[in-house]
């Protein structure tokens, strides 16, 4: 009994002794917060920019998860597939539109409000992007940056073989250079027939043709009386006359390969957004020396406003929710979206950036912003998924197909107020 006391007290005299000085274990480090983004950012320059914002996450102490999903389409159904099926990603990729309202109204995705508030967005957004992204007073969308659909991009070198001294300031003067190109033996408008590439090109048509007032009459209020108009007759017929400039590899062509037609001199000019310029960027091609850049004819030219947001799917596991958080703060950071909007061709989405970084093409959008006179909504901010499809429908018809002018303004009124 002794012997077992004396043993009892010298094995705690030890267990004293040995941890008398020993420090209070360390609590294992947080996990970094992990991040699965799907998006279809996969040309060249897309790549490029995502891997830009990428960066800028891990740099913040998250693991970024890369899936890339071509097309926007299919990018944007396999999210919402995931959303659905209980399989959610971090965040996904759509445009600034009305695209992703429904899976709002569903109660499908987690607001961002602490980021919105953080970086101020209602004091740095355009309005046409806040009425977008702020849902009954919360923010579901995290804009990357702004996007003009409009552009027409010229290649130097082209118009140089061509006899073209300068750029072309209006309609007429850009069909006079097309009918250069052509003589010359060149491919006139290098133009991807592929439905959502014709609506560009009629919104660029619509805009500088239309103007303002006609745009808003036709997009925003669907008004029958203007869409059956001898002025929409007149914008219409002039965007049929571009068909008249494309070559016949156009069918089918993805967009990237109607700019690399530029980037390499076969063709002159092209209808398309800005993101044509990460294609530029990536062929080391420079603004103002190889290529040209029109945001509009005159300096009352509509700047139409598309752009990317990220949104953030309904889960309440701390982690992921946490990681939404990062990832929306540091999407729309200042630093974050110039570097962005470098690689992607876009000028950032918030107005209170340095835009001396930006190349000549980008500090151009950026000054036409601050006029608010020339925002303009592109299409899916005011038409609805279904409309917009049936636009579109009814424009790649009639740019492929012979038919009278009339019944295309009639089936657009039909469409757009359906």
């Amino acid at each position: 009994m002794n012997i077992s006391r004396q043993v009892f007290g010298m094995t705690v005299l030890a267990l004293a002794t040995a941890t008398a000085g020993a420090q209070p274990s360390p609590k294992p480090a947080a996990a970094p917060l992990k991040a699965e983004v799907i998006h279809w950012w996969t040309s060249g320059g897309e790549s490029a920019a995502v891997k830009a914002m990428a960066d800028a996450y891990r740099a913040a102490g998250g693991v970024w998860v890369d899936t890339a999903v071509a097309l926007g389409e299919q990018a944007r159904s396999v999210a919402i597939n995931r959303i659905v099926g209980g399989n959610p990603p971090t965040a996904a990729q759509f445009n600034t539109s009305k695209q992703f309202l429904d899976v709002v109204e569903q109660g499908l995705l987690n607001n961002v409000d602490e980021a919105a508030a953080q970086g101020g967005w209602d004091k740095v957004l355009p309005e046409t992007v806040l009425n977008v992204i702020k849902v009954k007073g919360h923010f579901y969308a995290a804009p990357i940056n702004i996007h003009m659909p409009a552009w027409i991009w010229t290649s130097k070198a082209a118009f140089k073989k061509a006899g073209i001294a300068n750029e072309p300031k209006s309609m007429d003067e850009l069909f006079a250079a097309l009918d250069k190109l052509k003589a010359a033996g060149l491919i006139a408008l290098a133009h991807g027939g592929q439905p959502w590439q014709d609506n560009t090109v009629f919104a660029a048509v619509l805009s500088n043709v239309g103007g303002r007032e006609l745009y808003l009459k036709v997009m925003r209020d669907r008004d029958a009386k203007a869409i059956n108009s001898a002025e929409f007759k007149h914008v219409l017929l002039s965007f049929k006359r571009l068909q008249s400039y494309v070559d016949k590899g156009s069918p089918g062509r993805n967009w990237n390969d109607a700019t690399a037609l530029l980037i390499n001199g076969r063709a002159g000019v092209q209808f398309m957004g800005d993101w044509a310029k990460g294609e530029f960027a990536l062929a080391k091609q420079v603004a103002g020396r190889d290529y040209g850049c029109i945001a509009g004819f005159g300096p009352n030219s509509p700047y139409i406003i598309q752009g990317d947001v990220l949104v953030f799917p309904k889960t309440t596991q701390p982690d992921a929710v946490k990681a939404q958080k990062l990832l929306a703060s540091v999407a729309t950071s200042p630093a974050t979206q110039i570097a962005f909007s470098i690689k992607k061709g876009s000028i950032p989405a918030r107005s209170d950036i340095d835009a001396s970084q930006l190349d000549i093409c980008g500090q151009q959008g950026v000054a036409i912003m601050k006029d608010k006179t020339r925002q303009l909504g592109n299409g899916e901010v005011y038409l609805t998924p279904d409309q917009n499809g049936a636009m579109q429908d009814i424009l790649t018809a009639y740019w492929n197909r012979s038919m009278p002018v009339e019944k295309v303004q009639k089936d657009l009124a039909a469409a757009l107020n359906n």
